[in-house]
């Protein structure tokens, strides 16, 4: 009796997903609860696990290939007997092997049996050494070599991990790989590394004052100024990422909303980032926890359309926008931010960055958010509005903050730090009246009461 391998439904939204790796073979044994494949969702890569025991019988869609939710895509048996007669009978189903991928696949097995072979040798050789006093012929250890030599003229690595090194600019040939008869992971890419060479384009900087190549002694420009994906007359496939940020895209069109605009003075905010940033606070947890704690008082904005009414959420999540540098964008969710210390929430957030750039978040880490911040101040931006994302009532565009002349109350000029921040929001549920007051204490938190922004 066969058993149907599905493509999985790894996040609300997803309708399709890519076959990054098989991690069996056909005729390889499976347990319950053992990954057989590697998904790529609309946001993450993720394993997806064997419902029962037995041994993998056929594989239907190849690594590489994409498929509808619900799309069989393997098959499992629960006899090793019984494999014959199910690839027999889906034959015509499986997909057709290149004479490269045939040749990778047979030198992949040669080198696997080689490995066995060479340990054969080893413990014959530790038996005659055990048994007997005399010279061991030098025949084995020739053997030895040999054997040793040819499993390690080629570099094995999972396709995951192939990518992985291509884009980080790791070799390959300086990995020790962690995998069965040492074949190279992807966790293995990452921990030569150390840390990836490309960082994605996230809300973060030594401050929102950052302004990129001004004589003010903040940081220059990053040495590259986005993200390019193809060569100059070249079309480039979306990739899975890519079309879920598409179709989000599309519905938002649907969404009747409006944007209102407000100017912070971030003086004593950049003052204060100055005192904490030595203990590891980041300026994207700063913002976050200002935007939490107002929201707290306005739960209007946090709030949502739903066919039966207005949706109140039970927390305040953040999302923040996060550009991945092979294109799309993700948002990781900070939960509950008025109820984590500032040094926790940025040991949360720099925590989440990481593992979005290997994908290796769970849905539930980037799409719980009720409310959502995007931030382009890095790039010295002045003013931006930003696109609703499904499902959310408002999201925040920050802007870089620059220095400005301004008119003070009493009639006198000085120059200050001012941020422009653009409030997005569905129309249907928020007004304009509450987004307004929303921003105006926003403003309030930010330039008057930073501080209060630590617990």
């Amino acid at each position: 009796m066969s058993h149907e391998i599905f493509m999985p439904a790894l996040s609300s939204t997803m309708t399709e997903g890519k076959i990054v790796e098989w991690l069996k073979n056909p005729g390889d044994k499976v347990e319950r609860g053992e990954s057989v494949l590697v998904v790529e969702s609309d946001k993450a890569d993720m394993d997806v696990e064997s419902f029962q025991d037995g041994y993998l019988a056929a594989v239907l869609m190849p690594a590489g290939s994409t498929a509808p939710v619900g799309e069989t895509i393997g098959l499992i048996v629960e006899n090793e007997d019984e494999i014959d007669s199910v690839q027999e009978q889906n034959k015509g189903k499986q997909p057709d092997v290149s004479s490269s991928d045939q040749l990778e696949l047979v030198s992949n097995k040669t080198e696997e049996k080689q490995v066995v072979q060479t340990e054969n040798i080893k413990k014959e050789v530790q038996e005659v050494v055990l048994k007997s006093e005399k010279p061991v012929p030098s025949l084995n250890s020739d053997k030895i070599n040999a054997a040793t030599s040819n499993v390690s003229s080629r570099i094995i690595a999972s396709p995951r991990a192939k990518k992985l090194a291509s884009q980080m600019g790791v070799d390959l040939a300086k990995v020790n790989g962690s995998g069965p008869h040492g074949r190279i992971q992807a966790d293995d890419i990452l921990k030569a590394n150390g840390q990836p060479v490309s960082i994605p384009w996230i809300g973060e900087g030594d401050s929102p004052a950052s302004i990129p190549g001004s004589n003010l002694g903040v940081e220059s420009k990053p040495e590259t100024s986005g993200n390019s994906f193809g060569n100059p007359g070249e079309t480039v496939q979306f990739n899975t990422l890519q079309k879920a940020v598409n179709k989000n895209m599309e519905s938002s069109l649907d969404v009747p909303c409006f944007r209102v605009g407000y100017s912070i003075n971030t003086d004593k905010l950049d003052y204060f980032y100055k005192k904490v940033k030595q203990n590891g606070v980041t300026m994207t947890a700063l913002l976050v926890k200002a935007v939490a704690k107002t929201l707290k008082k306005h739960p209007q904005v946090n709030s949502s359309f739903s066919e039966n009414g207005i949706s109140y959420p039970e927390n305040v999540n953040i999302a923040v926008a996060v550009a991945m540098e092979d294109g799309g964008l993700i948002t990781p969710v900070l939960k509950e931010p008025c109820s984590t210390d500032l040094f926790e929430l940025s040991r949360e957030w720099k925590d989440l960055v990481k593992r979005s750039r290997s994908k290796q978040l769970e849905p539930h880490e980037y799409s719980t958010g009720t409310f959502t911040l995007s931030n382009l101040g890095m790039f010295g931006v002045d003013r931006f509005d930003a696109i609703l994302p499904p499902g959310t009532g408002a999201i925040l565009a920050i802007a870089s903050s620059k220095p400005t002349v301004v008119a003070n109350s009493d009639g006198s000029i000085s120059v200050k730090k001012i941020m422009q921040v653009n409030l997005t929001a569905d129309h249907r549920v928020i007004y304009g009246a509450d987004g307004a007051s929303f921003l105006q204490d926003l403003a309030n938190l930010i330039e008057n009461e930073p501080e209060t922004l630590v617990s």
